[in-house]
């Protein structure tokens, strides 16, 4: 999978394309030539890790399965250290921007840097900032849609009605930032253990997003 190509391809709405791409890698997902391992994001999706090409990234991210159940003490605004294209393979997505203002007075949350290591273990660390969220903006993006969120920006996302969905992520980490999440102002640091799906899992869940893109929306 060519980055360059993907980030280009996005850059010209050319959803199709991407589509495309995403087909193929699920095929060979499917078919046994491509071997990886489906990881359940506390968030609540199932991610397959298609890239790692240094700062650049690609991922499908599935939900709505069996494997996909949300992790309860995981806070769902949060922002990136990586700027995010996104584009929806099937179903529907509400992407809710949160405005965040810092507020030592009378705070509604704390932030906390969110350090992930490869072994699947991401540390939550409570931080001095403690801040107000005002709601923001809602966009809701269907099958062939695609929305870009810049690093930083906090935001929670939303499968309405917990309905079946799949997206497309290309995702650039920037230098020098760290990705946040919001908690409880006197929340302690904790620890979320992102799982892995075996083989037998991910080819199902390949299998299940292939069938649902192919499908024609009702």
């Amino acid at each position: 999978m060519d980055y360059p190509a993907l980030a280009r391809a996005a850059r010209r709405h050319a959803t199709a394309e991407l589509i495309r791409h995403a087909v193929a890698e699920l095929d060979r997902i499917v078919s046994g030539r491509r071997a990886l391992h489906a990881v359940r994001h506390p968030l609540g999706f199932v991610c397959l890790p298609v890239l790692r090409d240094g700062p650049d990234g690609v991922c499908v991210h599935v939900f709505g399965t069996p494997e996909s159940e949300p992790d309860a003490s995981a806070s769902q605004v949060h922002c990136h250290s990586w700027d995010l294209t996104s584009t929806v393979l099937y179903g529907r997505l509400d992407n809710r921007r949160v405005h965040v203002d810092d507020d030592t007075g009378d705070p509604t949350h704390r932030v906390f840097e969110v350090l992930s290591d490869p072994t699947g273990v991401d540390e939550l660390r409570p931080t001095e900032r403690l801040v107000r969220c005002r709601p923001g903006a809602r966009e809701t993006s269907v099958r062939g849609q695609s929305y870009a969120l810049p690093a930083g920006e906090f935001h929670t996302s939303v499968v309405p009605d917990g309905r079946p969905a799949a997206t497309l992520v290309l995702g650039r980490t920037l230098p020098g930032r760290v990705d946040l999440s919001l908690g409880p102002p006197s929340a302690p640091g904790h620890r979320m253990v992102r799982r892995t799906c075996d083989a037998t899992q991910t080819a199902r869940i390949a299998r299940a997003a292939l069938r649902r893109i192919h499908e024609p929306e009702p």
